[in-house]
């Protein structure tokens, strides 16, 4: 039995699964996630749902993630894992709602216009 989340951020989304009793492994596409995630600040980032609630080491955590970039794929999973709590507990929401561990951040790459160079880098202006 497993209690499971989604999140998305930017374009990366990401299916999470708590594993009660387990040993506080943390599973990211196949590899351990200080493995996947080269910079701490990702890591933290990962496991702030856990820590918020102290949880850390009470579950396993598997993750599969795709689509994006590695900030994108860990503020994905990070919501993943607000959520799963949410169903381990429904208590937890208060916290993880003050955290905005739950709050899908909508920010996303504006789309390139046509005659631009990129959203809205346009070619530079010559009088003469």
């Amino acid at each position: 039995m497993y209690y499971q989340g989604l999140g998305r951020r930017k374009t990366s989304s990401a299916r999470v699964r708590l594993h009660p009793d387990g040993s506080g492994q943390f599973v990211v596409n196949g590899k351990s996630y200080r493995e996947f995630f080269g910079r701490e600040a990702d890591w933290l980032d990962v496991m702030q749902p856990l820590e918020a609630t102290q949880t850390a080491g009470q579950f396993d955590v598997t993750v599969l993630v795709k689509g994006g970039g590695i900030s994108g794929q860990a503020g994905a999973i990070k919501m993943g894992v607000a959520r799963a709590l949410l169903q381990v507990n429904p208590d937890f929401r208060p916290v993880l709602r003050t955290g905005g561990m739950l709050t899908r951040d909508s920010r996303m790459k504006e789309r390139k216009k046509p005659g631009l160079k990129r959203a809205r880098k346009a070619t530079q202006y010559t009088k003469r």
